[in-house]
């Protein structure tokens, strides 16, 4: 375990861009097998996977505002259903082609990010994420009320293109993507800077940081990659209508993956994405009745068991039992005992 350790930390600068070129050339060619004898690759798993993407775009995108800043915001399934909802009226009312009817809704997206962000992060806490969820639930009754535009409670039909090997490679392309931008964000002046915010808000005011301007920022790059997965969604689902897009466990989602994998960690959501998504798979399979019920208390089993994430459980700092006994290993693999550990801390130790 201990040369295992010593080997990684010493390739650690190029693991991340070793991490996503391993999992795309895995990934790419799982299309190449599907046909309609296959037993293992079928569409519906092709389906599946694709599904899978979108959740962890979301839960990164959700990481960005919730994990980055510590602003919770329990409404961002409402970029989702701009998103969805300014492709699919391109598209269904004005005949647009499904590339820029897709950059409209994303556009939709942002424009509604900047003008919401603007009056709600400037709230705390429970304020925020209450404003956020009755942000959510206003628009999806806007929606059911403009009829004429957005056909209301019947819905709209989109033109029909059912090419999933595309919508797979797309939303692979586009999960690696987020996935990048997210991982660049957090190594950046920027990201230290939402860091802070979360740490200490009032503090990174007086040192001269402009928060609310930091908190729009992401705010917007978050809502925008949602947009653009509601758009993505809405033309691969063919139909769309208020009660299907504005999905209240959707955030829900999105929250449990972040929670799961670890807040403000780059690859906590994408973790803990994949576990939910499965786990809600089978749930669905076999628990149909009571599959939000369990999934409800898995959220409570998170906040209770492991409230900094798995992968913050793991962490040699979280002070968890797991972190101290991954704290020893790497102490062991830079050839520090618990001796040396101790006496370096008694003298760092304040008087």
């Amino acid at each position: 375990m201990v040369k295992f350790v010593q080997a990684w930390r010493k390739y650690r600068l190029g693991k991340w861009a070793l991490a996503l070129l391993i999992l795309f050339l895995f990934l790419l060619p799982v299309p190449q097998f599907v046909a309609p004898e296959a037993k293992l690759v079928t569409n519906s798993l092709l389906f599946s996977l694709t599904q899978m993407f979108m959740l962890i775009i979301l839960a990164s995108d959700w990481n960005l505002i919730g994990g980055f800043t510590g602003y919770y915001d329990f409404g961002h399934a409402v970029f989702f259903g701009l998103g969805a909802y300014g492709t699919g009226v391109m598209m269904a009312q004005m005949g647009w082609a499904f590339v820029p009817a897709l950059l409209i809704g994303a556009v939709v997206a942002a424009v509604f990010a900047i003008l919401l962000g603007s009056a709600t992060l400037r709230l705390r806490g429970a304020y925020f994420s209450i404003a956020m969820l009755g942000a959510f639930v206003a628009v999806r009754e806007i929606i059911r009320v403009l009829r004429p535009i957005t056909g209301g409670g019947s819905g709209l039909t989109l033109p029909p293109y059912l090419n999933r090997p595309l919508f797979y490679y797309v939303l692979l392309l586009f999960m690696i993507f987020v996935v990048w931008v997210i991982w660049w964000i957090r190594r950046s002046e920027f990201g230290y800077t939402l860091i802070a915010i979360r740490e200490d808000e009032v503090g990174a005011e007086m040192r001269g940081i402009n928060t609310t301007l930091h908190k729009i920022v992401v705010f917007t790059l978050a809502a925008t990659f949602t947009g653009l997965v509601g758009g993505l969604w809405a033309y691969q689902n063919t139909f769309i209508d208020p009660d299907v897009v504005f999905f209240d466990s959707r955030t829900l989602d999105m929250v449990l993956a972040t929670l799961l994998g670890g807040l403000g960690t780059v690859t906590g959501p994408v973790l803990g994405a994949v576990l939910i998504y499965w786990l809600r798979d089978v749930l669905w399979a076999n628990f149909l009745q009571y599959h939000l019920i369990i999934q409800g208390l898995v959220l409570i089993l998170i906040v209770l068991f492991l409230p900094e994430g798995v992968l913050g459980s793991f962490d040699p700092n979280s002070g968890t039992r797991i972190g101290g006994w991954v704290g020893k290993i790497l102490r062991e693999a830079d050839g520090e005992t618990e001796e040396t550990a101790n006496a370096a801390e008694s003298v760092e130790a304040p008087v």
